[in-house]
């Protein structure tokens, strides 16, 4: 069955409507399906103690390393309707997740997508593997890409409608985006670029009152932020100094690169995650920029030139007999055409004309002004998080989202076909990474809570006294909060063996690192804590790991003693 039979197969069984709502059943199956599978990741559990804290104790505060406000206030809220539990933490992610997708519509539905782009668009946004995973993930991110796909479509519509709302909806997306996560500032600088030159080329045309709406949008933003960050008003000195003391802690995050990389470390993950989307955005860019058809010329022309030099056939009788029998020119003087005067505008009148009333915008192609708008996005968000000295997995979802607009570029049926056959990798990864109810060798964990822990909690809800004489116990305060907080005593060290004997304690949970050789009355079991992707221990052997996805994890282990029961 060849591409053209197929797609006529389909066209007439779907339309593209119920195609599009087929594609976001796929987005909520994908990311509300069994979220509790694996416990929480090692961020995810701080996050969501956070909220608990805040739910339970009324107590906030924003602090930089633990990013902008909006998740703990919003993750509290859900915890107060549906209680506290790994899988009510991460139902907002999948929402936003979910609404994620189908804000590719209204993009359509304005004439930025076609149909098939837009088909293909909210499929790679659905089945990607680190859209997935981090939209089943307690973590600020997913919320910054929905943010950022909620400006995007009302700055869209500001543009095509020029209407108030547009405006504050767009100063709602900036202002929950800037509470969201810091990184938020990105985005806005690249969108403001871009709208700049649409501006200055005339692409766009401002409404009457656009300095009204900037105002309003403004104060929208500065609202929302004031009302997160000083904690509702229990905090206010933070809307004067938290703004400085976040750009002090990032700047110092960036140079210090405690989780560092090289430049490429996120085509790599590209690479392992998301190749048919890196793939055809590639083949976006080269299509835009008619790369192909610039090629092409160059050879017509090396082989015009060549033509062009080859000896003409004939005597040099034949050529002076041509130009005797030939009948006389009579020379005509040329004309000297006058140019028009150029028009002298200064700075201050193309200003003045620009943002002025009345002033009228030329005719857009909206799809290839929208491609080009998506490849400034994405090659700008490369190279910042490129240059940025922090590499943690879930900052590609801020580089995914641009691209995946750009792959979608020129969509006809043939890549279309190609596009919906290369997602088959997608989901096979998705189902890898998100759905092993198991410890995985994969560099997008970044530092996962092993599945090794259910047998420590086992033991833990077994017993009546646990001591927990180790640096390293989290996510222990998240799982036993409130009453089953009781039981553990926290020594956040290793103690001497004489407060372990006289504690009486039926577990007792150190750090492999830095443990006792062995406790009287004691039997000792090794469980793993936490657990990354270790290049160490798969750099001779990467080709062999890519398709097998396999291998040593680097991990911390727990040393775990159990008291034995007395004999009989």
């Amino acid at each position: 069955m060849n591409a053209a039979v197929f797609t006529r197969w389909v066209r007439e069984r779907l339309s593209f409507e119920g195609l599009f709502l087929l594609i976001l059943l796929v987005t909520i199956a994908l990311r509300f399906y069994f979220l509790d599978l694996k416990l929480f990741h090692h961020d995810e559990a701080i996050h969501a103690w956070f909220s608990y804290k805040l739910l339970t104790e009324g107590t906030y505060i924003y602090d930089p390393m633990y990013h902008g406000p909006f998740l703990y206030y919003t993750t509290a809220g859900i915890f107060s309707l549906l209680g506290d539990s790994d899988l009510v933490g991460r139902l907002l992610p999948a929402l936003f997740g979910t609404l994620l997708v189908a804000l590719v519509y209204p993009v359509y539905k304005l004439g930025y997508l076609d149909k098939k782009q837009t088909l293909i668009a909210a499929l790679f946004l659905a089945v990607s593997p680190n859209m997935v995973y981090f939209s089943r993930f307690l973590r600020n991110d997913i919320y910054i890409a929905f943010f950022t796909m909620a400006l995007l479509v009302a700055l869209l519509y500001y543009i095509e409608r020029g209407q108030m709302r547009y405006a504050l909806l767009a100063g709602a997306a900036a202002g929950f985006g800037m509470s969201a996560k810091e990184n938020m500032p990105i985005v806005l600088l690249i969108f403001g670029a871009f709208f700049l030159y649409l501006v200055w080329t005339r692409k766009v045309r401002l409404p009457t009152r656009w300095v009204r709406d900037v105002v309003l949008g403004g104060l929208v933003v500065i609202g929302i932020m004031a009302v997160f960050y000083s904690s509702f008003g229990a905090h206010p000195e933070v809307l004067l100094d938290g703004w400085l003391r976040a750009i002090e802690h990032w700047t110092s995050m960036h140079q210090m690169q405690r989780l560092g990389g090289p430049p490429y470390f996120y085509i790599l993950l590209f690479i392992l995650y998301e190749i048919p989307i890196l793939a055809l955005a590639v083949v976006g860019v080269l299509q835009f920029f008619d790369v192909p058809g610039a090629v092409k010329g160059l050879w017509r022309r090396r082989g015009e030139g060549a033509t062009a030099e080859a000896p003409v056939e004939g005597t040099q009788a034949d050529v002076e007999t041509a130009t005797e029998e030939a009948p006389p020119v009579e020379e005509v003087p040329p004309v000297e055409e006058v140019p028009p005067a150029p028009e002298t505008r200064g700075l201050r009148d193309r200003l003045r004309g620009l943002f002025g009333r009345g002033g009228e915008a030329g005719p857009v192609n909206r799809q290839e002004e929208f491609a080009r708008f998506a490849i400034f996005w994405m090659l700008l968000s490369l190279a910042a998080y490129a240059y940025l000295g922090e590499k943690v997995p879930w900052l590609i979802l801020h580089q995914l989202l641009p691209m995946i607009f750009v792959a979608v570029y020129a969509m006809t049926t043939r890549k279309a076909v190609i596009a919906v056959a290369a997602s088959i990798f997608l989901i096979v990864m998705t189902f890898h990474v998100a759905f092993t109810p198991a410890d995985i060798n994969e560099p997008i964990v970044q530092v996962q809570n092993s599945e090794d822990l259910r047998d420590v909690f086992a033991k833990i809800d077994a017993a009546d006294r646990v001591a927990v004489a180790s640096e390293s116990y989290w996510p222990l305060p998240w799982y036993y909060r409130g009453e089953g907080a009781s039981k553990l005593s926290y020594y956040s060290k290793k103690v001497g063996e004489p407060t372990i004997y006289a504690g009486d304690f039926d577990l007792v949970i150190t750090q492999d690192s830095d443990t006792y050789p062995s406790l009287d009355g004691y039997e000792k079991e090794t469980r793993r804590l936490n657990y990354w992707f270790s290049y160490t221990e798969n750099k001779d052997r990467l080709l062999e790991y890519y398709f097998l996805r396999d291998g040593k994890v680097g991990s911390r282990n727990l040393e775990v003693f159990s008291k034995v029961p007395a004999a009989g």
